[in-house]
């Protein structure tokens, strides 16, 4: 998804790319949902609309720093939000963080910073913009929120159904900066916009059934590997370096990924296991 939001450049705007991600995930959702027989209406339709709305903020504050920063900048801000995560579902929902998991969410984030290390050490952070770098810690801030409020709901809502709030209350976000600031995609940005639209799909869908299998901290932590696979996307379509201190953080990345799995607790095995916590 990061791939594709970056190689549109810039000259969408995001809300736009947003407009367009949402409009993708509404069919496909509604289509899973219907052959599946389940209604999409949920039971907790207020806290579903919250996490429509923290979802809708923290994608839109991520797109516009990948517009705007670096791809390995950008990661590293996003990639606060486990340590947000965590820390929320233990203030919000009661959930026990582990040593083990608290010590995985510590050694993943300074496997970011080494990963990242190359492309921003040199004049810092910064020496970035600013505004920018706020805005994108506020969309890792909106992130872990969504993702907490998604844990909750997981407890009576299906993983579709959450996914479905996601662009019933994006759409109608977007849809007026859409009409002041839209522009026409040329012939190969529709190539780009579809591929975030069905990317962010599956991920959204995968992520959310996790979010229901596992603790908040633990599913998040996992989710480190992610910054691995920028690293290689960024080699690849990019041609940004990969050297010893991405080596490094790869490790780290891998270790925190490892240890997060070895403390799952045999209470997470069923889908609502740890729920009553």
């Amino acid at each position: 998804m990061t791939i594709c939001v970056k190689h549109l450049g810039g000259r969408l705007p995001v809300s736009e790319i947003v407009f367009v991600r949402s409009l993708i995930s509404i069919v496909l959702t509604l289509t899973s949902l219907k052959r599946l027989g389940i209604s999409p209406a949920g039971k907790r339709k207020g806290l579903l609309l919250v996490r429509g709305v923290l979802g809708t903020v923290a994608l839109l504050c991520f797109f516009e720093a990948l517009s705007h920063l670096p791809l390995a900048a950008a990661t590293i801000l996003q990639y606060t939000y486990p340590t947000f995560a965590a820390l929320a579902a233990w203030l919000l929902l009661g959930e026990k963080v582990r040593k083990r998991v608290g010590f995985a969410v510590i050694l993943g984030w300074l496997g970011i910073v080494l990963v990242v290390q190359p492309e921003w050490m040199g004049s810092g952070v910064t020496g970035l913009p600013i505004s920018i770098v706020l805005i994108a810690l506020a969309g890792a801030l909106f992130t872990a929120l969504a993702y907490v409020s998604v844990r909750e709901l997981s407890r009576s809502e299906h993983p579709l159904v959450i996914v479905y709030y996601f662009p019933l209350v994006s759409i109608p976000i977007t849809l007026p900066f859409l009409w002041q600031h839209g522009s026409w995609p040329l012939a190969g940005e529709w190539i780009w916009l579809l591929g975030v639209g069905l990317l962010t799909q599956l991920g959204q869908v995968w992520l959310t059934t996790g979010l229901k299998l596992l603790p908040t901290a633990q599913a998040t932590s996992i989710n480190y590997v992610q910054v691995l696979f920028a690293s290689l996307w960024g080699v690849l379509f990019f041609l940004e370096p990969f050297d010893g201190w991405m080596a490094m953080g790869a490790i780290c990345v891998l270790g925190a990924t490892l240890i997060s799995l070895s403390a799952r607790q045999s209470a997470t095995t069923t889908p609502q296991g740890s729920t009553q916590g």
